[in-house]
C-alpha cells in the first residue's frame, strides 16, 4: 500500500513553504502530492506541465494534483491514473491540508474507507507550527490545538524570526500538549525531509519514544492523560477501547501506545484519532526489553483517575501510579503500596 502523509498546520504557519522545499530533496522525487487548488499555493515555480487540468508534473518529476473534490474521489482519481500509466509511478503521498482543517476527518476517510484501505495507508500527520504566532494561536484557535494534538511530528518554522525565549516556550507548550510527537526546528535542522517523511510512526524509533515520553498532569482543558500497567488480554482490552472512544472519542483527539498481551512476546503498537482507530500492529521486539502496556491519551478534559479506573475494571489490569521498573519476562518494581 501507498504511504499517505497528512501536513498540516494553522493559516500561515508555513506549510507551503515546507512542502517546496521537501519537493526538492532528490529522495522524494517518486512523491505525489494533494494540495487543494493550485493556484492558492507558492508552487507555481515548480510546475512543469498541466496534465488534465487538475494535474501538475513538477521539476522533480513529483505529481502534483489539484483537489477539487472530496479526498477519496482525489485518490481514487490518483491511483487509477497511476495503474493506467498516465503518471509517473510514486511510492508516497503527500496531502496538504487546508489551514483551518482537522486532521482527523482525513485520517478516517484512509483509515477507514474499504476502497483506500486497499491502496493508501495512513503513514503520519506532520504538523507545522508558527514559532512566532504558534502560542497566540493556540489561544485562540480550537483547529490549531487539535492540529498539534493529533501531530506525530513536530515542525517549528519561523523559529530565525522568533525570540529565544518565545521558541522555548512554544516548544514546552507543544510538548505538554503532545509529549509523544518529536519536535523539529526548520532553522537549526539543515534536512529535516528525511525524518519526516520516511521515518515510521509506528516503527521502533517511534515506540521508544513513546516508552520514555514524559506525560505531565493535564493542566487546561486539553492534556495528556498516561495509563501504565502490565499484560492485558487482548479481548477484554479491545472492549474497553471500544467503550471508551464510543462514550469519549469526541473528547481524545489522539491515543498512541503500545500492548503488552497477555501470552505474547512482542508488543502491539496502537493508534487512534478521535474516533478512530489504526489497525493494530506488531513489533518484532520491545524497545529497550521493556515489556509493558503504555498508552498515552491526549484531549479535551479528560478525567486521569477515573479513565484508569475504567481500564482496570474492563481489563482486570491494575493501571500503575508512580514510577516503574519493568522489563520482559518480569514483574513491575517499585509498585506503591496503593498498587499491591
Amino acid at each position: 500500500m501507498t504511504p499517505v502523509t497528512l501536513l498540516t498546520g494553522f493559516l500561515g504557519a508555513g506549510k507551503t513553504a515546507l512542502l517546496a522545499r521537501l519537493l526538492r530533496w532528490p529522495a522524494l522525487r517518486d512523491t505525489a502530492v494533494l494540495i487543494n487548488e493550485f493556484g492558492e499555493v507558492g508552487l507555481d515555480h515548480l510546475l512543469v506541465e498541466p496534465v488534465q487540468g487538475e494535474v501538475a508534473l513538477l521539476r522533480g518529476g513529483c505529481v502534483c494534483c489539484s483537489i477539487r473534490g472530496d479526498l477519496k474521489a482525489a485518490l481514487i482519481d490518483l491511483h487509477d491514473r497511476r495503474r493506467r500509466g498516465l503518471v509517473p509511478q510514486f511510492r508516497r503521498v503527500v496531502i496538504e491540508t487546508t489551514g483551518l482543517a482537522d486532521p482527523g476527518p482525513a485520517v478516517a476517510t484512509l483509515v477507514a474507507d474499504p476502497v483506500l484501505r486497499h491502496a493508501f495507508t495512513a503513514a503520519a500527520i506532520v504538523t507545522v507550527v508558527d514559532a512566532v504566532n504558534g502560542a497566540r494561536t493556540l489561544d485562540t484557535h480550537e483547529a490549531a490545538v487539535r492540529q498539534a494534538a493529533c501531530a506525530d511530528r513536530l515542525v517549528l518554522s519561523k523559529t530565525d524570526l522568533a525570540t529565544p525565549e518565545a521558541t522555548v516556550a512554544l516548544r514546552a507548550r507543544l510538548s505538554a500538549l503532545n509529549p509523544v510527537a518529536p519536535v523539529t526546528d526548520l532553522t537549526l535542522d539543515d534536512a529535516p525531509e528525511a525524518a519526516l517523511l520516511t521515518d515510521d510512526p509506528t516503527g521502533s524509533a517511534s515506540a521508544r519514544r513513546w516508552l520514555c515520553a514524559e506525560v505531565p498532569a493535564v493542566h487546561g482543558t486539553v492534556g495528556a492523560v498516561l495509563i501504565e500497567s502490565g499484560p492485558v488480554d487482548w479481548t477484554r482490552f479491545g472492549l474497553w477501547l471500544g467503550m471508551l472512544l464510543n462514550r469519549h472519542g469526541a473528547r481524545i483527539l489522539r491515543l498512541k501506545g503500545l500492548v503488552a498481551v497477555e501470552g505474547a512476546t512482542t508488543p502491539v503498537v496502537i493508534q487512534g484519532v478521535q474516533h478512530l482507530v489504526h489497525p493494530p500492529r506488531h513489533l518484532p521486539a520491545w524497545p529497550e526489553g521493556e515489556a509493558r502496556t503504555r498508552l498515552v491519551l491526549i484531549g479535551h478534559d479528560l478525567d486521569g483517575a477515573l479513565l484508569r479506573r475504567s481500564y482496570g475494571a474492563f481489563t482486570g489490569a491494575r493501571a500503575w501510579t508512580g514510577a516503574q521498573a519493568f522489563t520482559a519476562g518480569q514483574g513491575p518494581t517499585g509498585v506503591s503500596a496503593a498498587d499491591r
